[in-house]
């Protein structure tokens, strides 16, 4: 069977169960703050185990793009050095919220794995919760008994906490769980050892292939568990594993999921993948896995950058450049070539990819040059260090500033080291490494107390599209630290609100708990619960509540709100339908917004889109907002982004049904004459094929305006008014640059005769003829010019001239090319050690020639001084 077989018989096996199949979640996670990426399964589900929303359906299934490279569920440095590890992987699964329980499940799972994908029952093995003492949980008895309908005891293994009981995190919904475990070992060495003794043992061919559990309980924040007021089913079966252990293969990549990508691989390498443990064939099963979930995380949304997520899939990238650059030997980019393979595999189950493939190989392009030029500087670095060693040792410092700045891994510095007979010290690695998890981990630690709840209501109401106020109840509340400063977050059972999702900021106002003032300073969403962030707690929260959203603030958002599809349509008009939302950001001050072209945006492009958008803004077009099903939406042309999660019902917003249809969930105003004017603020680059402009509508564009035509009137009276402003700054700008001209032709004849005046003073000192002065220029280029003169004219010659220019010390070094070979002085070198210090500065350059800056004017002697004592 093919991988695409044995996931639709999957889907098709639960479907015949009652359960609804649902599309896949992105793989960039939004509205949660406690994940980067889905990493499981359940993750989209979260808020009907929470309880804090019913569930259309309550049996499910699916699969699931997932990402484990961060926190707590890290395999990044496992991928591609064993077989079955992965980045991005599938992750199948079917769902009870609140109906089957343990009996059901287990029985489905027994008869899908034997019946239907026929896989020999004396290869499988189960494992229950043997339960744990401290917490006062019993074994899973229930389970056990379940299984020992279908599977020998001596195959129903007992497992501790760390294996068989699932949480979702420090708190939150959990339960014991239920391993299936299959044996894939040869019929010899099953019979040579009991493959029960190998479960849950790291060994490569007895692996976990699926996972039931079986949430009963909530983990409080004092660790406690209460339990959930339902039980529910959350399983997770990697595609990967189970796509090989059908395949009959002893590895995941050695499957058609994989091997497809591979052979592209040897083909764009000359390389050949064998499938042994050697270096080569680590990097083609890096590089099989990597692109996968760089692929599929652009796709959805997310760009490479240097923080939060996006600098996890820039590391994710780089390691695999990292990989092809040092075992197969490729020093050109190569992953992108990879993409249109993957989205022709993907196009019937993950079409988002196909749809994009051309941008997203764009971004895998850029990237990877980037990263190869900044892979060659780090291997510079390296070579310079190494020469300039006294001993056979790279420091933990330098190995780490190789890591956190180039991108080396300390295996690759490691491999380099070993190369040249070098050795890399390990623990002064580990030690800088662990700072700088520990800076990040204080930067963004967050202390979050449990929920008291007042009212168990499941679902909230958001009234804000129609209503600015609304009186209403609080239904929990809950403090936060974050940074050493507390705050407090309140959920209401209806609130006019709007939080913070789809690019536009969260809404603030005021709560009045009777006669009490609450502030609320932000509104967000943690999953589909809307959150208020207040200043305080009430003194009596379960007074009755009336709350109220800042009205104009929320205008000016809408405003702007409303000018991002105005401005879409009009990007897709002048510069192509390739255009696509890449982000945004809406608050009342202006817009932002994302897009993909590959191309800056011309003054006269600009010029016309922005026509465009006061034309429609003239025209006063009503904004009409329609609730209807997703595929009667998309038919009438509705765009929905990249990287959202749709329900079956959507909000269509429509500004003119030829010019503007899009699915959005924001406020907007009523008809576009509101908006007034529009106007752009800037244009630039985000990304390889990204651009982004800003720009302001209403008050803020007629403000905006105001100041460029208040600052085009003092221009003109500076300029004494002139009939022709443009030409007149055109001619001064001319003039000026005539007389710069002049000056530097001067300052360069002083430069040459201050030079012939210094060439006599040069001083014999062992054989060396040294000449340091602090001189009188006007710039740094002057002590350069003056020290490029006097090189070609003094032989043997170390030269040290300073300058105070501008109330700055300023100083250059040159020496002879000859005297850096014979005596090793190295112009940088000397500059930072014997230099930099005295002046309070730093700087650099090349072997023979370097310069300095620094604050400290009055030690410019010295520093000729030190130079003079360096040579004698």
């Amino acid at each position: 069977m093919t991988a695409s077989e044995i996931r639709q018989q999957f889907l098709d096996f639960f479907a015949s169960k009652g359960h609804v199949i649902v599309p896949s979640a992105p793989i960039v996670v939004k509205n949660d703050p406690t994940l980067m990426f889905t990493n499981a399964g359940m993750n989209q589900f979260k808020d009907y185990f929470l309880g804090n929303k019913v569930p259309a359906a309550t049996r499910v299934a699916d699969t699931q793009k997932c990402l484990r490279v961060s926190g707590k569920h890290n395999d990044l440095e496992e991928v591609g050095i064993d077989t079955y590890h992965h980045t991005m992987f599938e992750m199948l699964g079917n769902w009870s919220f609140g109906d089957y329980f343990k009996k059901e499940a287990i029985a489905w799972s027994w008869e899908l794995l034997t019946e239907v994908y026929k896989i020999p029952v004396d290869r499988l093995y189960v494992t229950v919760f043997e339960g744990d003492a401290k917490e006062n949980l019993p074994k899973d008895q229930e389970a056990y008994d379940f299984w020992k309908e279908h599977i020998a005891e001596d195959r129903i293994l007992l497992g501790n906490k760390k294996d068989n009981f699932w949480e979702m995190g420090d708190t939150g919904p959990c339960g014991p769980c239920s391993e299936i475990h299959v044996d894939c070992r040869p019929d010899n060495e099953r019979q040579a050892v009991n493959g029960k003794t190998l479960v849950n043992n790291d060994h490569p061919q007895v692996i976990e292939i699926w996972n039931n559990v079986f949430m009963q309980f909530n983990r409080q924040k004092d660790k406690s568990l209460v339990p959930l007021p339902a039980k529910h089913v959350d399983t997770g079966m990697g595609l990967e594993r189970l796509v090989r252990v059908l395949q009959n293969k002893t590895s995941n990549y050695d499957t058609d999921l994989f091997m497809g990508t591979i052979h592209t691989v040897e083909k764009l390498t000359g390389n050949t993948y064998k499938g042994t443990d050697a270096k080569n064939d680590v990097a083609f099963r890096v590089i099989a896995d990597h692109i996968r979930a760089i692929s599929f995380t652009i796709a959805d949304g997310q760009l490479p950058s240097n923080t939060g997520a996006g600098y996890v899939i820039r590391r994710i990238l780089r390691r695999a450049v990292r990989y092809y650059f040092s075992f197969l030997e490729v020093r050109k980019p190569l992953l992108h070539e990879l993409v249109p393979v993957l989205a022709a595999q993907f196009s019937h189950v993950f079409p988002e990819l196909e749809q994009q493939v051309d941008f997203v190989k764009r971004i895998v392009f850029e990237e990877e040059n980037n990263f190869l030029r900044t892979l060659e500087s780090g291997i510079r670095r390296i070579d310079e260090f190494m020469k300039q060693a006294s001993g056979k040792m790279i420091d933990g410092q330098t190995a780490f500033e190789l890591y956190d700045t180039y991108g080396f891994p300390y295996d690759l510095t490691s491999l380099i080291a070993i190369e040249n007979g070098f050795d890399v010290d390990k623990i002064g690695f580990d030690a800088a490494l662990e700072q700088q998890k520990e800076r990040s981990r204080a930067a963004t630690a967050l202390d979050t107390g449990d929920w008291v709840v007042l009212d168990e209501t499941p679902d909230v109401v958001f009234i804000g599209y129609e209503n600015l106020e609304s009186h209403t109840k609080l239904l929990k509340y809950r403090t936060v630290n974050a940074k050493g400063k507390e705050q407090f977050q309140l959920v209401l059972s209806k609130t006019p609100f709007y939080a913070e999702s789809g690019g536009q900021v969260g809404d603030t106002g005021i709560l009045y708990f009777d006669e009490e003032i609450i502030h609320v300073t932000d509104t967000k969403k943690e999953n589909n619960l809307i959150i208020h962030f207040a200043d305080k707690l009430p003194a009596k929260p379960q007074a009755s509540v009336k709350a109220v959203v800042a009205k104009e603030k929320r205008q000016n958002i809408a405003r702007h709100h409303s000018a991002t599809h105005l401005l879409h349509a009009a990007l897709r008009q002048v510069l192509g339908t390739h255009v696509a939302q890449k982000g945004s950001l809406v608050n009342a001050e202006q817009l932002r917004f994302d897009f993909s072209h590959f191309a800056k945006v011309t003054d006269e492009e600009l010029a016309q889109i922005e026509q465009i958008v006061n034309d429609k803004i003239q025209a006063n077009i009503p904004v009409v907002i329609k609730e209807l099903p997703k595929e009667e939406a998309l038919q009438l042309g509705a765009m929905a982004l990249f990287g959202e999660k749709y329900g079956d019902v959507v909000r269509v917003v429509i500004m003119d049904p030829q010019y503007s249809v899009e699915l959005c969930g924001g406020t907007h105003v009523g008809s576009t004459g509101e908006l007034g004017l529009f106007k752009f603020v800037s244009e630039g680059a985000v990304a390889a094929g990204v651009r982004r402009v800003e720009a302001v509508t209403g008050n803020q564009a007629i403000n905006f305006v105001n100041v460029q035509l208040q600052q085009l009137k003092e221009v003109k009276a500076a300029l004494k008014n002139p009939k022709e402003i443009v030409k007149a700054a055109e001619t001064l700008v001319q003039d000026k640059a005539a007389l710069e001209k002049q000056v530097e032709a001067l300052e360069l004849e002083k430069v040459r005769q201050l030079g012939a005046e210094l060439r006599t003073e040069a001083q014999q000192i062992n054989g060396i003829n040294f000449l340091g002065k602090v001189v009188n220029v006007s710039n740094a280029e002057g002590l350069k010019q003056l020290s490029m003169q006097l090189k070609t004219e003094i032989p043997d010659h170390v030269l040290v001239f300073a300058a105070n220019i501008g109330g700055k010390a300023s100083v250059a070094l040159s020496i002879d090319e000859k005297l850096v070979a014979e005596k090793g002085w190295e112009a940088p070198k000397l500059i930072k050690e014997h230099v930099a210090p005295l002046i309070k500065g730093g700087g650099g350059g090349q072997k023979s020639f370097a310069t300095a800056g620094g604050q400290e004017t009055d030690k410019l002697d010295q520093v000729v001084a030190a130079i003079k004592k360096i040579i004698g």
